[in-house]
């Protein structure tokens, strides 16, 4: 325990500004807490860190930590009461280990940037979020977030070997290892992870890094529906192939792009296949010949720049659904056998709730985002979240899972007993507690 507390308002990066207050408000949920925080301190150091969390923690103040904003369950919205602990100051990549293939990094460092400090020793940060251009490393671990490469690489978890933590009442811990391998004591950097700032504040971070690959080849396939795609993706992984990266767009999604400046779609669905490492033309043929009889049309990019273009129009889908109102993004997943009936599923809801149902996926691992979108100005209603709440009934009725990499946060925790079941949750509070006694810690999220 910190022996004596510090006032956070005696800190450098301490601020009351309505502006700075507002702008700590939301996350891109788009859910709205109905009232600005009381501050917002922008952490200069683990210092810093760690007395505003002795202080929370001595008082019962609620602290909310926030990194980019870029969450997409609510699981970084501050209202009235509360302190935002913004750690987008601590952005330093400490040590790159080319002969370990690990990376030190604190929590605010951008995860594009790290990719590319990796790349200069030919080494890449796997997890690739679609929002790696503006996400930070803390709020990646937070949630565990996935990206398009997650289909081969695995989400961040397996990208994290450990960790710097402080805990609510401001002891600073480091859990987990430098080698790859460590069984000693239990797993608590897997615990961090995905605890979306309800057990510590993570500060810094010890990644693995890959070999960056020494080929890679991309296919582009158009679907006359989704429906189709969804199947196509499907026999991928009943081929027994393994792509590094498979993403569906459906109609709506193609639609938008479009409309917002991007490439004119050339069907209902589309599904880009990456594969990488030696083999990468090789696969990418198989792939290929699997999808091709499903497919109206196929393309190969002939080269990087058109491989980019390619996934610059996948990444492109959620900002341009964002220009035509407000969205509310989803974010099951259901066993890979199961995505055709589920994205069947999701049109039905769409078509029975009149509410417009836009669909992106992770189709490599059967992550699918319904995204609805709502007329410029609608509120979070009922209707909307019945629409919701049946999206995630197909997903546990199908053998899935409420959330794939975005997180609990506020917005599903209303659903969170119905596939965890009570006395998993139960558990799941009393080891919360352990951790934070006072419940300071992002209270209402997560569990």
């Amino acid at each position: 325990m910190t022996s004596t507390l510090i006032d956070p308002a005696t800190l450098p990066g301490w601020s009351t500004d309505p502006a700075a207050r507002a702008a700590a408000r939301l996350d891109r949920s788009g859910f709205d807490p109905g009232s600005d925080p009381d501050a917002v301190v922008v952490a200069g150091s683990v210092d810093e860190v760690a007395a505003v969390l002795a202080h929370a923690n001595a008082t019962g103040t609620p602290v909310v930590v926030r990194g980019a904003g870029s969450g997409l369950s609510g699981g970084a919205v501050a209202g009235a009461g509360s302190i935002v602990l913004d750690l987008t100051g601590l952005d330093r990549i400490v040590e790159i280990s080319p002969a370990d293939e690990y990376a030190v990094a604190e929590a605010g460092v951008i995860t594009a940037d790290l990719d590319a400090a990796a790349a200069a020793h030919g080494l890449r940060y796997a997890p690739d979020p679609a929002s790696l251009a503006i996400s930070t490393i803390g709020g990646n671990i937070a949630t565990n977030a996935g990206g398009l490469r997650c289909a081969k690489y695995g989400v961040t978890r397996d990208s994290v070997l450990g960790l710097d933590v402080v805990l609510a009442d401001g002891r600073r811990i480091a859990t987990g290892r430098r080698t790859v391998k460590g069984v000693a004591g239990y797993d608590l950097t897997g615990l961090f992870v995905g605890s979306e700032g309800t057990l510590g504040v993570v500060v810094g971070a010890t990644l693995r890094l890959r070999p960056a690959p020494v080929a890679t080849a991309t296919l582009a396939a158009w679907f006359d529906g989704i429906g189709a795609a969804a199947a196509a993706a499907a026999a991928i992984t009943a081929a027994r192939l393994q792509p590094s990266v498979a993403e569906l767009l459906d109609t709506a999604c193609l639609t938008a792009i479009a409309d917002a400046g991007g490439p004119a779609p050339r069907g209902g669905a589309f599904l880009l296949v990456q594969t990488d490492g030696f083999g990468a033309d090789a696969e990418i043929d198989a792939v290929r010949a699997v999808v091709e009889p499903l497919a109206g049309s196929v393309d190969v990019a002939a080269d990087p720049a058109g491989a980019e273009a390619l996934l610059a129009t996948r990444r492109a889908g959620l900002p341009a659904l964002e220009r035509l109102g407000r969205v509310l993004v989803e974010d099951v997943a259901v066993p890979r056998s199961r995505l055709a009936d589920a994205v069947d599923a999701i049109a039905a809801i769409s078509a029975r709730s009149g509410i417009r149902i836009a669909t992106m996926a992770h189709a490599g691992d059967g992550n699918l985002h319904p995204i609805l979108v709502l007329e410029p100005g609608r509120e979070l209603d009922e209707h909307v979240w019945a629409c919701a709440g049946e999206v995630f009934t197909t997903a546990l009725r199908l053998g899935g899972t409420l959330t794939g990499e975005h997180g609990v946060g506020l917005l599903k925790r209303r659903w969170l007993r119905d596939e965890l079941g009570d006395d998993v949750v139960d558990l799941q509070q009393q080891l919360r507690a352990v951790f934070d006694p006072r419940g300071v810690l992002n209270p209402g999220k997560a569990i």
